[in-house]
């Protein structure tokens, strides 16, 4: 089947799409046959990754902390493509603080970034999926949205929401067509991640908590992403797949039992 995943000709919108995570998800979309706008709050990073993507990838500048550039690049995409038919929320960013410190204007920052961006750019491009009654929104979250991540400011904080407001937006939109779901990372390997694999020894006690003995990869969300994005989910709304190679299930493992082996 050429179109198995059902997506050729489709118009998929990716936000922090210029680097990582992002652009693997671009990249996988764009593979599986659609129309991909690349959305990054850098234009000149998101026009190099859509000239690397080709013909079928558009750049556009793009805040989601700024409601009227959100709108704007709705309005660019819908003009370019026709209205979104896969938003995928993955702008987001971590600046770490314990919070018996954290600046409170910090915390609300990163709250706007990654919650309320996605809750803006829901609205913004799913707009047109409420009109034509289909569609699919797939969240970036983590797996410090539901495993709190010390220092990590409103990391985890944010990223709790962003569970909570795709199982809201599944509930709310299900009856006009539109799927939400939630795509939960564990550790993976990124540019901005790279200087914790640099060290040969943080690298290897990283790989020895993860039960398949391996730090994800980028390609690893954005195959679940598709999944999501797909019409092999079309009955699939309101879930979240963790991708973390099993890290999440390991909590027992910490207990101490002398006399068992503990690798």
């Amino acid at each position: 089947m050429a179109d198995w995943l059902g997506l050729g000709g489709k118009t998929a919108v990716v936000t922090g799409a210029a680097g990582g995570i992002g652009k693997a998800i671009a990249t996988a979309l764009r593979d599986a046959g659609c129309k991909v706008a690349v959305l990054d709050i850098n234009l000149e990073a998101a026009q190099a990754a859509a000239a690397e993507l080709g013909e079928s990838a558009l750049a556009v500048g793009c805040d989601v902390t700024d409601a009227g550039s959100v709108a704007a690049a709705a309005s660019c995409v819908a003009e370019a493509f026709g209205g979104a038919d896969v938003l995928v929320n993955n702008a987001a960013f971590l600046s770490p603080g314990n919070l018996d410190e954290v600046d409170v204007a910090a915390w609300q920052r990163m709250l706007d970034v990654n919650l309320t961006g996605y809750l803006r750019c829901a609205q913004a491009f799913g707009a047109s999926m409420l009109a034509r009654g289909s569609g699919a929104l797939v969240h970036v979250g983590s797996i410090s949205g539901n495993h709190q991540q010390a220092f990590s400011n409103a990391y985890s904080a944010s990223k709790a929401g962003v569970s909570m407001l795709s199982r809201q937006l599944a509930y709310e939109w299900g009856p006009r067509g539109v799927r939400s779901n939630v795509v939960s990372p564990g550790l993976v390997r990124t540019a901005l991640s790279e200087a914790f694999y640099a060290d040969e020894k943080t690298k290897a006690a990283r790989e020895k908590v993860v039960p398949l003995r391996r730090i994800g990869r980028v390609d690893d969300i954005a195959d679940a992403v598709l999944y999501f994005a797909s019409e092999r989910a079309a009955y699939v709304s309101g879930q979240e797949i963790i991708v973390d190679g099993g890290y999440a299930q390991t909590l027992m493992s910490h207990v101490p039992r002398p006399g068992y082996a503990d690798d």
